[in-house]
């Protein structure tokens, strides 16, 4: 049997994830770990600087996702339970990629390097991967390291398609249109399931998250370079409002995910709520939950 946990240690997991990150970042910064400015990210308005950090906005607005992140992890701690389809797994690893967004979009902003550039985009696909096969594996029943094979195929797919992919107008990089499908794909299957009679999920925390997108989506691509909202000088940045709304939909996604319940009839998603109660009295030395007893 194994102890029970306190009640805050994912939080307390998070944040030392959280710590270690920035913290490495910050020394990578100092140490020039990640290269000469090349002018990765140049293109998303705000003037560089002289200085350590090279666009202040930019690179600052990614805290949003390790509030986000942090925000996450409380959340799991304090309402987590057996009726849940989302594990504690699945939301350590969500709560996790979420605050590895901040830091590896705050690796670009700071030193325009092409390892900065990689950093963040490869933050972005490790979460776009998670949301599209998380969808996906519950949509077609896949478990274990079929769900696993998945999302490394579309997470190495995203990556090969950023190194060779053309420039896409609009979104600028094959990169970029690939996570935006994915996660398109992501919300198109969790509105189908959501129709299901065998699933109970707040669809409102949907809606709030896609529409944190288009909205963010839309100051994306007004505060590029060359647009008539530019103003590479002002500490007000478009960009740095579409990292804080991303934020936004990241934990919208979240509460999504984690307001889904399993109903009588739905095999898989009931086997799931099977394990996440069997961890549950795994850590606490209880029985899982049967039939009456929630």
């Amino acid at each position: 049997m194994r102890p029970a946990r306190g009640p805050l240690a994912l939080t307390s997991g998070v944040a030392v994830v959280s710590v270690v990150s920035v913290g490495l970042l910050w020394l990578a910064l100092a140490q020039g770990w990640l290269g000469a400015d090349v002018g990765r990210g140049d293109g998303f308005c705000e003037a560089a600087q002289d200085q350590l950090v090279r666009q202040p906005a930019n690179a600052f607005s990614n805290a949003g996702f390790v509030l986000a992140g942090l925000l996450v992890a409380w959340h799991m701690d304090r309402h987590h339970d057996p009726t849940w389809v989302l594990t504690r797994a699945h939301g350590t690893a969500y709560a996790v990629l979420v605050v590895l967004l901040g830091p590896g979009s705050a690796a670009m902003h700071a030193s325009q390097s092409r390892i900065g550039g990689h950093l963040d985009t490869s933050s972005m696909y490790l979460l776009a991967s998670f949301a599209a096969s998380y969808a996906i594996s519950r949509r077609w029943h896949l478990t274990g390291a079929s769900y696993g094979a998945l999302f490394a195929v579309l997470l190495i797919g995203c990556e090969l398609v950023d190194v060779w992919g053309p420039a896409v107008p609009v979104v600028m990089t094959a990169g970029n249109l690939v996570f935006g499908l994915l996660l398109l794909t992501s919300v198109t299957l969790e509105v189908e399931m959501s129709r299901s009679p065998h699933r109970v999920v707040d669809l409102r925390w949907g809606i709030a998250s896609l529409a944190s997108m288009v909205v963010a989506f839309t100051i994306w691509n007004g505060a590029k370079q060359g647009t008539p909202f530019c103003r590479p000088d002002s500490l007000f940045q478009g960009h740095a409002v579409w990292h804080l709304l991303c934020a936004v939909a990241a934990y919208c996604l979240y509460r999504l995910y984690a307001s889904e319940r399993s109903e009588p009839g739905n095999a898989w998603l009931g086997s799931v709520t099977a394990s996440a109660a069997a961890d549950s009295a795994g850590r606490t030395g209880t029985d899982p939950p049967g039939p009456g007893r929630r």
